[in-house]
């Protein structure tokens, strides 16, 4: 495993010359009818996670900036993916990984970074602290949240959590009703993680219950201007 130093020097050249860096994000998590404004939208790049860029799609909001994917994620769900840089996390090798992503002949992906779980989870105990073994039934976040720390490890000025929901079952790109996975330890890393002035969320709901700060567009800023919402 690389020390997430190597893994900063790797990726923010790659983020940077994206512009991903300097501008805010709103990560897209699947939650179904994530509240997402047109504000939001034009300030903040947009980071998608696995295959909630199908809402995105639906909606007619274009192709993400990011998409955060996890290994095992189907392609059959969307595969249409459309996006500037695709962060893979997976334990196969760049190079397989780019042979994978070449059989998906309708995908449109720019540029292909990646890591491995286990650096994953190194970022998320970065951030946390603390680890997550014994916490939930799986012991790590979910890959937006994970996806949450690592744009933090990164340096992105602000961060704005959009459809992501403890109380609605399902996922927005789907209507099969399944089951949130990995609620108590997204419960924790985020209790964590709520105090950091970075951190937002777009949802009422997730910010009353966990005491995240409400991401509102300030008056005047309706006209797109890039506003982090830091007062």
């Amino acid at each position: 495993m690389r020390p997430i130093a190597d893994i900063a020097a790797l990726h923010r050249p790659v983020l940077d010359g994206q512009g991903l860096l300097r501008r805010p994000w709103v990560i897209l998590g699947g939650a179904p009818d994530p509240t997402l404004p047109a504000e939001l939208r034009q300030s903040h790049a947009r980071v998608d996670v696995n295959n909630s860029g199908l809402t995105a799609l639906r909606n007619g909001w274009g192709e993400a900036d990011l998409t955060i994917r996890r290994p095992v994620e189907s392609w059959e769900v969307h595969p249409e993916l459309q996006t500037r840089v695709l962060l893979w996390y997976s334990p196969r090798t760049r190079l397989r990984l780019r042979w994978k992503l070449l059989r998906q002949r309708r995908a449109r992906v720019g540029t292909l970074i990646s890591m491995t779980p286990d650096e994953r989870e190194s970022i998320v105990y970065h951030h946390v602290g603390e680890e997550l073994r014994g916490i939930g039934d799986l012991g790590k976040p979910s890959t937006g949240i994970a996806g949450l720390c690592y744009g933090l490890f990164m340096g992105v000025p602000e961060i704005v959590l959009a459809g992501f929901s403890f109380s609605r079952e399902g996922h927005s790109f789907d209507t099969l009703s399944r089951p949130r996975m990995q609620v108590p330890e997204d419960r924790f890393v985020l209790s964590k993680l709520a105090a950091d002035p970075r951190v937002a969320t777009s949802e009422p709901e997730l910010a009353a219950d966990l005491g995240l700060r409400l991401w509102q567009p300030r008056p005047g800023n309706e006209g797109g201007r890039i506003d982090h919402g830091i007062t």
